[in-house]
């Protein structure tokens, strides 16, 4: 989970970028994972959202600037390629948006947010990427 590192900056207001514009930048997040690395990923689509919207019992005012969802590589079992539906990496536009100013900062958070996100689908959990960097 992408949790908001910015949410204290004063925002001038989100930067703008199209749907598709926002899509290219995550594949391109996508593409520069190492070759061999993306060869590991194993049953995971990654997809985008406008926002995150809080389920029953969350916070309201939860800002989440990506999601995993599934079963890490490191936690699989053999019970677990007995029809198990893809793990699902969501990464969310509007908040990214809201807390850049430029293309330059989009682009670099989209890709920390990635990274992050495919991070927990290796097993690596928010502790460990904090401390790396990738937080």
């Amino acid at each position: 989970m992408q949790v908001n590192p910015l949410a204290s900056i004063p925002s001038f207001g989100p930067f703008r970028m199209t749907e598709a514009e926002f899509d290219d930048a995550v594949q391109a997040a996508i593409a520069a994972i190492p070759a061999d690395l993306r060869a590991e990923m194993d049953n995971v689509a990654i997809f985008t959202a406008d926002d995150y919207v809080p389920g029953p019992g969350e916070d309201p005012d939860t800002v989440l600037l990506g999601l995993y969802e599934g079963t890490p590589l490191t936690e699989r079992d053999s019970w677990w390629a007995s029809g198990s539906l893809p793990d699902r990496i969501t990464i969310f536009r509007e908040p990214i948006l809201e807390i850049c100013h430029s293309r330059e900062e989009v682009i670099r958070e989209i890709t920390v947010t990635v990274v992050h996100e495919i991070a927990h689908h290796f097993g690596i959990g928010d502790d460990r990427l904090h401390e790396l960097g990738w937080g």
